[in-house]
């Protein structure tokens, strides 16, 4: 089976990828751009597999875009390409635009011209695999009980929000109107190994080592459902190989944690695995510094991941706890590529082996 993966350089499309090339006999394609957030390095255990391959190719580029299909002869795309950070939207929503609106688009068209090509049989088997986030459903009351299913009705707060539910509906749209076999999955909160240190969970690992203050919006009291990258890679590939065309499914972790609880227990974590003897300080908890809530934080996500379960057989393995410390070991004994991220080293070698 050839599988063309949009997005294989970021966090959940690297996992994804070492996934299918150690766990698998498929052939991949690894299509990215090579945005900030796209690094190669987190495919280093896996760069020289005969069944790995790699194009530098923007997703807007749809004549490019093409020639890959055509070539490459994909039985499955899965598209995780997309500008996720919220903040960034926030600031910046025009890239959020383009590429999570405008490259869906025309992904979903060269993957149509190239679909309308193939035998009816070819066609059948032919799945469009559009990965998404919780996100697009808004949020949830304090209430324990309420959780997003496949049905719940979309209401994004955020730039980042709003773009990826226009892209779910475009590719459902195509689905209606063309026929072309889809399948959208939305996930919460994705952590674990080769997390791009801006999001929270890196971010605050490394601030705490560095000693830097430890940001946490408003009173930290939002929550959101934690799904460790490994697991949702798991997941992804049943869908992709097992789902039927047209089909939705919502992925968590079941793991509903409040953002400052998260802090405290990566400082309890740091505290024992990693002891400061340098900072004048009893706990890297010391470090926590509440700042301005940004402006439409949502206040929680859950999702209900039972339809997956029962149609698919997945469930998570890690609990967030387990997963948590494999996540702060990782960092701690992968000093190398976290320098080279904070140094912008990686990105230098990047444009010298790739330029644009």
């Amino acid at each position: 089976m050839n599988i063309l993966i949009t997005g294989g350089a970021g966090f959940i499309g690297s996992a994804v990828i070492r996934y299918l090339i150690n766990e698998t006999q498929h052939n991949i394609l690894n299509v990215d751009k090579l945005t900030y957030a796209g690094n190669l390095e987190s495919l280093a255990s896996i760069e020289n597999n005969s069944r790995y391959h790699f194009s530098q190719t923007d997703i807007c580029d749809k004549e490019n875009i093409i020639q890959l299909f055509n070539k490459f002869q994909p039985n499955a795309v899965m598209h995780l390409a997309a500008e996720s950070h919220v903040d960034r939207s926030i600031s910046s929503s025009a890239e959020f635009i383009q590429t999570n609106i405008v490259g869906t688009f025309q992904l979903l068209e060269a993957s149509r011209h190239y679909w309308n090509g193939l035998s009816k049989e070819k066609q059948d088997l032919f799945r469009f695999h559009h990965i998404s986030t919780d996100e697009v459903y808004g949020d949830l009351s304090d209430s324990v009980t309420e959780l997003f299913t496949e049905t719940t009705p979309y209401a994004p707060s955020s730039p980042y929000s709003a773009s990826k539910a226009s892209s779910d509906h475009l590719v459902r749209a195509w689905y209606r109107t063309y026929g072309l076999p889809i399948i959208i999955t939305n996930c919460s909160n994705n952590y674990g190994p080769y997390h791009f240190p801006e999001k929270l969970i890196p971010l605050t690992i490394l601030n705490a080592l560095q000693g830097k203050k430890l940001p946490v919006y408003g009173n930290g009291e939002q929550i959101r459902d934690w799904l460790y990258v490994e697991d949702h890679a798991r997941a992804l590939y049943q869908v992709v190989t097992k789902a039927n065309a047209g089909a939705t499914y919502n992925i968590g972790g079941h793991n509903e944690q409040k953002n400052i609880d998260v802090v405290k227990d990566i400082c309890n974590l740091l505290d024992e695995l990693a002891p400061n003897k340098t900072l004048e300080i009893a706990s890297y908890s010391d470090l926590i510094t509440f700042v301005p809530d940004r402006p439409g934080h949502d206040v929680r996500y859950a999702i209900d991941a039972r339809k997956i379960k029962q149609d698919l057989g997945w469930v998570p393995q890690e609990s967030f706890q387990s997963g948590l410390r494999k996540t702060v070991l990782w960092y701690l004994n992968n000093q190398e590529w976290v320098n080279r991220i904070l140094t912008g080293e990686y990105q230098k070698w990047i444009q010298k082996q790739y330029p644009l």
